[in-house]
């Protein structure tokens, strides 16, 4: 199984980054981890409505370069479904029972998805309705990810 987790912006924070680190060490024994990073559209603060879609749609075009047609993505948006841990476990399962070998999970910039690229996932996936931090999001994750494969082979788990 290969997966990718493709991201907005650079991660920078060491603490961040080293538990990353750590969870995609424990992932290399059941599947193949691509992490990619594009860069984020430098903005002004104060932007119009306009001017958000823009930055969104050029870091959207960005994010799309890295994703096959094979892949079977999952965007990561407030307004996606919301799974437990052994829920989101069993989708996994289900879709490589029925074939599926590459998944792709999106983490948007600052200012969320294009609407391309919600468009080309096929599900859409939260964590909550609170908003985190996306470098912080790519580190949680990858520990849920690392879960659903110890939970799949019967391995323990921190409940």
């Amino acid at each position: 199984m290969k997966i990718k987790i493709i991201t907005v912006g650079k991660l920078k924070e060491k603490y961040l980054r080293q538990g990353i680190d750590e969870y995609s060490k424990r992932l290399s024994r059941y599947c193949k981890l691509e992490m990619i990073e594009v860069s984020d559209e430098k903005a002004p603060e104060n932007l119009s409505q306009i001017e958000m879609e823009q930055v969104k749609d050029k870091e959207g075009q960005r994010i799309l370069s890295k994703v096959s047609d094979q892949d079977y993505v999952f965007a990561l948006a407030i307004e996606g479904m919301q799974l437990s841990s052994e829920e989101f476990a069993c989708k996994l399962d289900k879709l490589t029972t029925r074939g599926k070998s590459q998944f792709v999970f999106i983490i948007g910039g600052s200012l969320g998805l294009s609407t391309d690229v919600l468009k080309r996932s096929d599900e859409k996936l939260s964590f909550g309705r609170l908003t985190y931090p996306h470098q912080l999001m790519k580190l949680v994750l990858t520990e849920q990810i690392y879960r659903t494969f110890r939970i799949n082979n019967g391995e323990p788990y921190h409940k």
